[in-house]
């Protein structure tokens, strides 16, 4: 692990797998957890010759909490300064739930640059609240109950998260282990994502996205609704929505062997 300096001085935790493998995917986390939960996919894919770039996104693991920053023009600055120093071309980029979201808005500003493939995995896009002309996602309110946790309760917030994210049955230790993640966060990032995750609307992202695209989605995910992944599916065009029928919010360990298998191939579509 080493950092990379972004563009106003916070420091991105940066994680570089087998560097010299065969091509580049990177991964993007979501709230309120960190590259941790990637694991399983980091350990297949380098075994497969892939080098993997992770992140900590600002606020979360090692990475530096500043006190702004939390917006998704931000953070997707954040990665941009990832792959530019780097030199990351011709890469596959990956996010998961808020960091879906945050790939896709590094689409837009940044016209995709390197990007040769794009995945989202239970993306929070375009919106994950729900607003006067967008009757699709969590309610304002919903929202501001998990902000007011994260400034109250955060262990419990924590938890209920945990046990959210599954539709299948997990043992406590995996519930724990993904508590653990989110506690690793600050409650500074959590709190401040938590208000991006609220405010930011990003429909006009949709549209920037000229890769082939892949939309993975647990048809039992609580957190982000099936409908959201439809919307993305209409709204980037070419793409391909997958739905995973017995998997919730954690669609990376619901039903580990269909994700990874479907994961990979197009990994290696990509590579072909």
């Amino acid at each position: 692990m080493y950092h990379i300096t972004s563009n106003d001085g916070t420091k991105i935790a940066v994680y570089d797998y087998n560097p010299q493998g065969k091509r580049t995917v990177l991964l993007i986390h979501g709230w309120p957890l960190s590259h941790q939960i990637f694991e399983y996919q980091i350990n297949l894919l380098t075994d497969c010759g892939y080098r993997v770039v992770a992140v900590d996104l600002r606020g979360f693991g090692r990475s530096d909490s500043p006190v702004c920053g939390y917006c998704y023009d931000q953070m997707s600055a954040d990665i941009f300064q990832v792959i530019q120093k780097l030199c990351l071309n011709n890469f596959i980029l990956a996010g998961f739930s808020m960091g879906g979201a945050i790939a896709l808005r590094y689409m837009n500003r940044f016209n995709g640059f390197g990007v040769c493939r794009l995945i989202l995995l239970s993306a929070a896009a375009p919106c994950f609240a729900q607003r006067p002309d967008f009757p699709y996602g969590k309610t304002v309110q919903e929202v501001n109950d998990l902000i007011n946790l994260a400034e109250t309760d955060r262990p419990g917030l924590c938890l209920d998260f945990s046990r959210q994210l599954f539709a299948c049955p997990h043992s406590d230790a995996v519930i724990d282990w993904f508590k653990g993640i989110a506690l690793s966060a600050s409650g500074l990032g959590t709190i401040k994502c938590g208000i991006a995750l609220r405010d930011e609307d990003g429909r006009a992202d949709l549209g920037c996205v000229h890769v082939p695209t892949y939309i993975i989605h647990g048809d039992k995910d609580v957190i982000v609704s099936g409908e959201l992944a439809k919307i993305q599916h209409a709204g980037i065009c070419g793409s391909t929505l997958i739905t995973l029928p017995d998997s919730g919010h954690g669609i990376m360990y619901d039903q580990l062997k269909k994700f990874n298998s479907v994961f990979m191939d197009i990994i290696r579509n990509c590579s072909n």
